[in-house]
């Protein structure tokens, strides 16, 4: 038999305690989790069935498969009617309330759920688990961290995987492949079915001005209709730029991190962009501390580029994205988001990651992305990796 839980029992305390806050703030009775990345979360580990958090009581863990798992609170289940028929079985009163992931939720599975729970009023628990999960423990920084030494690690081998003539696709693969050897998961896990990429990114030249179906900087044509995103089999060349932005998932929490490589130089508009990236990153992590706005940070952010002259090339050329950072943490795409009409307030323990690009017409994409943990002075970079415009060029 192997223990449920994946994560130390004083950490799940946490985390359900976290939830629990904000349900009661709200007047739900108790929530069903059926999302993987939420109950990974709550358990440390992804299964098939549900996790059942009370607003005053333990957190049971619903499974289905994998068969052998153990620890208190673990119910084995068939079907999902047998979630109330155990509930009462135990003495426990069903919810008057009972929140789900609605965002993400299958319509027939809610309906199926809300005939199991007659009496008991459905409410929308998917901002609950987005702003629980916004605020990282000390645990899952350190998860973060350890994804942040392992990403760059990776990072700094991509010079020696270089090869002339290679294309976007080719480079990419190679990425890829040492990203894997030094354990990252493959695995770039995202909020809603809105938006799908394998891995990352790798994109050169014109290519970074090739519109995106997502709210992408740059998107890239990709190799496929099927998948419109990223590489679409360009041939590396001198003075093109080449945007590596490639899966830091080593942990089951992902770092996000981007940086320029170009074969021979770039031209002085590319330069004057780039480095006008590495001042907004150097600017906001200073003032992005506990109690500012979201929004003030893409505010600051507009007003340098402005500065620059650089805002119609500013965070995509042809199409342009309607941000300029994201939480992350197990998913790519998590609270809070810095843009022009954000509700969110950084808090301590936010994790950011922070993307102030620039697309140049005929050469390609510059700026860097790092991720940073949100301190009471201030935000700390922890993708530590050279952030100029790096020379693939060998001797």
């Amino acid at each position: 038999m192997e223990n449920l839980l994946q994560i130390p029992t004083s950490e799940a305390t946490i985390r359900t305690n976290s939830i629990k806050t904000l349900m009661q703030e709200q007047g739900i009775d108790a929530i069903l989790i059926s999302d993987n990345a939420n109950k990974f979360y709550v358990s440390g580990r992804v299964y098939n069935g549900y996790t059942y958090i009370p607003s005053n009581g333990d957190a049971i863990h619903f499974i289905r498969r994998p068969i052998g798992l153990s620890g208190e609170n673990v119910e084995y289940i068939h079907k999902l009617e047998n979630i109330a028929e155990i509930l009462i079985s135990e003495g426990q009163e069903l919810p008057h309330s009972l929140g789900l992931e609605l965002d993400l939720a299958p319509y027939s599975v809610v309906q199926r759920i809300a005939k199991i729970f007659p009496d008991t009023k459905i409410a929308n628990a998917s901002g609950i688990m987005r702003q629980a999960r916004s605020i990282k423990s000390e645990y899952e920084i350190e998860l973060i961290r350890l994804s942040g030494i392992k990403h760059a690690k990776s990072y700094s081998q991509i010079c020696d995987i270089y090869t002339p003539n290679m294309t976007d696709l080719e480079f990419q693969v190679e990425i890829e492949r040492i990203s894997r050897l030094n354990g990252c998961l493959g695995q770039f896990r995202i909020s809603g079915d809105s938006m799908e990429i394998y891995m990352g990114n790798v994109i050169c030249g014109e290519n970074a001005d090739a519109p995106s179906p997502y709210d992408f900087a740059m998107g890239g044509a990709g190799m496929h209709p099927s998948l419109p995103v990223g590489c679409n089999g360009t041939t590396i060349k001198n003075n093109m730029a080449i945007m590596v932005d490639v899966n830091g998932n080593y942990t089951g929490y992902t770092t996000d991190m981007s940086r320029v490589f170009s074969v021979g130089s770039l031209d002085e508009l590319s330069i004057k962009a780039h480095e006008c990236s590495r001042r907004i990153c150097q600017e906001l992590s200073t003032i992005g501390k506990p109690g500012v706005e979201a929004k003030a940070l893409y505010n600051r952010a507009i007003e340098i580029v402005t500065e620059k002259g650089l805002e119609y090339l500013f965070m995509g050329h042809r199409q342009k994205a309607g941000f300029i950072g994201h939480g992350v943490g197990i998913e790519i795409n998590e609270s809070p988001v810095i843009a022009p009409r954000s509700r969110d307030i950084l808090a301590v323990g936010n994790v950011i990651a922070l993307e102030p690009k620039f697309v140049i017409p005929g050469i390609g994409a510059v700026g860097i992305e790092n991720t940073y943990v949100v301190t009471p002075n201030g935000m700390e970079c922890i993708t530590n990796a050279p952030e100029e415009i790096i020379s693939l060029d060998r001797n």
